[in-house]
């Protein structure tokens, strides 16, 4: 049994949230749920937000309790970028790359993960 939660374009690059996203991968909810509360970095709420969905998926449509599910996947793909120019000395310009991901998160019952 999985569940699944994607939060997509998501403003924040994939790089920043794969951080966040590595120190969860593997763990059992509760204990997930606790580290990205105290983690000290902003996408930690999006994160835990994805991760209470794919929590309450698992809930409502398999009937298993949140105790007894583990982070089986989680992982961060890039979105896409929004370009923007910043104005430069003599006239010219350069370009920002404001990035977006995309934050899947995959819990399964113990036995399965």
């Amino acid at each position: 049994m999985e569940a699944k939660a994607v939060s997509r374009f998501v403003r924040v690059s994939p790089r920043k949230a794969r951080i966040v996203i590595d120190q969860i991968r593997g763990k059992s909810v509760p204990a997930a749920r606790e580290i990205l509360k105290f983690t000290n970095r902003g996408i930690a709420e999006t994160v835990e937000k994805t991760l209470n969905s794919a929590v309450a998926n698992a809930e409502h449509n398999h009937h298993v309790r949140a105790e007894s599910l583990v982070v089986k996947t989680a992982f961060a793909d890039e979105g896409p970028t929004l370009k923007r120019i910043r104005p430069r000395a003599k006239g010219s310009a350069s370009r920002i790359r404001k990035r977006t991901s995309h934050i899947t998160i995959i819990v399964a019952t113990r036995e399965e993960a």
